[in-house]
């Protein structure tokens, strides 16, 4: 009997996506690329190399440095039969797409009673500790999840990624993406090489545990389950889920988590205020409230600019040391 293990292939959390975006483009003609730089450069992260060499600059298309032109252009594309990808180099920009995306994007299908379609996918970045200072550090995805119309997806692993991709792209309404900068070349994993895609509101969880549950989103997702990883030392058993889409929201698979470990902690790198942390929080404590043995807890980006200081970034979001200490203070180990 054979005892050869079948490789598996893994890509890195950029290689998925770049996989992803050039197979939908050989899938379908009406899939192009338009953004700052995402041609001959690949994107500043060069996530996209190589698309322009295949596809030509009809396809891919390096933009004037306008995100308001970009995200028009988009939008008008998509209600005239095109499925556009719109690259924001980074997530702070989207400043600059707030018309577009909210006041047009999310609103033409009701407001033309269905007869319009914007399939367009919005992919920028977010996260800290990069270095690079207060405007290309936030994590600003709290913003599109606020607004009916559009749906937010935030992958935290390369498998996750290629599958969202190809449903983003592939969906009938406008989608924004936010990818977590620092992951692009530090994370790998499994990727399967046939086509496959990944329905939006459907939680994934990635660690099953009994005595604590926590919800993190993108790169926290990581910081979660190294923190489980440590909590094992002291016998505590964490559950960790990833909800991989901000909207449409897996509530139930997070409800019946907590109803199972009766404490809740929630993670994301976007600041506390008014944020996915606040949204996620209060639907567990609503549909969880008489099987919670403490309050739900938030854990997410201070309430401050993103310090250009190494050493003060680094405090502004949350670690694994402090993800194991909330844990230990909810679950009575301190």
């Amino acid at each position: 009997m054979s005892t050869v293990k079948e490789d598996i292939r893994e890509l890195t959390f950029g290689q998925a996506i770049n996989e992803a975006i050039s197979e939908e483009m050989r899938r379908d003609p009406t899939v192009f690329v338009i953004g700052e730089d995402v041609a001959e450069a690949g994107t500043p992260f060069k996530v996209l190399t190589g698309l322009v060499e295949e596809f030509g600059t009809e396809r891919v298309i390096d933009s004037p440095i306008s995100e308001p032109g970009i995200t028009g252009l988009g939008v008008g594309a998509a209600m005239t039969g095109m499925r556009p990808i719109i690259d924001i180099m980074f997530g702070d920009f989207i400043t600059l797409t707030m018309d577009q995306m909210v006041n047009q994007a999310a609103k033409i299908h009701y407001m033309s009673g269905g007869k319009w379609k914007v399939p367009m996918v919005l992919r920028t970045t977010m996260g800290a500790t990069r270095r690079s200072a207060a405007q290309h550090s936030q994590s600003l995805h709290a913003w599109f999840s606020h607004i009916p119309g559009l749906k937010v997806v935030v992958p935290s692993t390369p498998y996750d990624a290629k599958g969202l991709m190809k449903t983003a792209i592939r969906d009938d309404n406008p989608v924004a993406i936010f990818e977590d900068k620092l992951m692009y070349s530090t994370i790998k994993g499994h990727v399967p090489e046939e086509d496959y895609t990944i329905p939006f509101g459907v939680a994934d969880i990635k660690r099953e545990g009994s005595d604590l549950t926590i919800v993190a989103t993108s790169s926290m997702v990581h910081v979660a389950l190294d923190a489980a990883k440590s909590l094992e030392e002291i016998e505590l058993s964490v559950e960790v889920i990833d909800p991989r889409t901000t909207w449409p929201l897996d509530k139930e698979t997070m409800i019946d988590s907590a109803k199972k470990t009766s404490r809740a902690i929630v993670i994301d790198e976007g600041h506390d205020q008014y944020g996915v942390t606040a949204e996620i929080a209060s639907t567990i404590a609503d549909g969880a409230f008489y099987y919670l043995d403490a309050p739900v807890k938030r854990m997410g980006a201070m309430n401050v600019p993103v310090p250009f200081s190494p050493v003060l970034e680094d405090l502004t979001v949350p670690t694994i040391d402090s993800v194991v200490e909330m844990v230990k203070t909810l679950c009575g180990k301190v």
